[in-house]
């Protein structure tokens, strides 16, 4: 797997619940400099976000799509994509655009940054990205 792969594997296990849920796996996965700008605008630093994904309902499922990927400098790649919530009839909401800044540490891929833009609803692919 590319670096590219990688990362975007990385990212998509960040949108399953069970890694969610799993303090030590996100901390592991977020630099100790991780900022976050959400799609509500609201900024959160790591442990902010490590606190909200303790106290977030198992089953909260992401879809990802239309992924693309660009390093940007040596050991950072730049990835963005399309994501939804799904909820429990399998319809998609709360759709955005994502970019993440992912860094090559001596702990492994870690992401720098997150930011998530609102969009109008996007059509779903046939075929899930996820892992």
């Amino acid at each position: 797997m590319n670096e590219f792969g990688i990362v975007k594997h990385l990212e998509v296990e960040l949108h399953q619940s069970a890694t969610r849920l799993d303090a030590e796996r996100v901390s592991a996965l977020l630099h100790k400099s991780f900022v976050e700008c959400g799609r509500s605008g609201r900024v959160c630093r790591r442990t902010e976000i490590l606190e909200a994904l303790t106290k977030e309902k198992p089953g909260n499922t992401v879809w990802s799509q239309d992924f693309a990927g660009e390093e940007v400098s040596d050991g950072v790649i730049l990835l963005t994509y399309l994501s939804a919530h799904i909820d429990s009839d399998g319809a998609l909401f709360r759709h955005t655009f994502r970019s993440s800044l992912w860094q090559r540490t001596p702990h492994g891929w870690q992401m720098r940054f997150h930011q998530g833009t609102p969009i109008s609803a996007f059509v779903q692919q046939a075929i899930y990205e996820g892992v």
